[in-house]
């Protein structure tokens, strides 16, 4: 069964060297979830909401690309910087944070540099799916 999303959930990017971790950033009145801020199919805001996963590897991002280029070919990983311009993917439309849908970890997020980014902890231990 899903779980719902709170600040801190750790992520991971199938193009990234590294998890990461989501940042929920509600400065007024924010939804709790166990103290922890819960986060929203909204947040995924480059840099904010998703942080950096390390060293990218896909050759989609053009700054892999260019630095694999001037090695001959030979892959260069590059430091991550994440380009995601959708919210996320299969939010609870049911339940709403800050009148958005409700991030699961099962929901998805795709970077623009062809990176699939997941959750692989919500950060929460209860089930709270009324």
């Amino acid at each position: 069964m899903p779980h719902y999303v709170c600040k801190g959930a750790k992520l991971k990017c199938s193009m990234g060297s590294s998890q990461s971790s989501l940042g929920v950033i509600h400065p007024v009145k924010p939804v709790l979830l166990g103290n922890k801020p819960m986060a929203s199919i909204m947040d995924s805001k480059p840099m904010v909401n998703i942080k950096p996963f390390g060293l990218c590897k896909s050759l989609a991002n053009p700054v892999v690309a260019a630095a694999t280029a001037a090695a001959n070919g030979k892959l260069q990983k590059m430091p991550c910087i994440p380009n995601v311009i959708t919210p996320w993917l299969g939010g609870k439309t049911n339940v709403l944070v800050k009148k958005q849908p409700a991030l699961m970890d099962n929901s998805k997020c795709m970077c623009v540099w062809a990176g699939a980014i997941k959750i692989t902890d919500s950060r929460q231990n209860t089930v709270n799916d009324r």
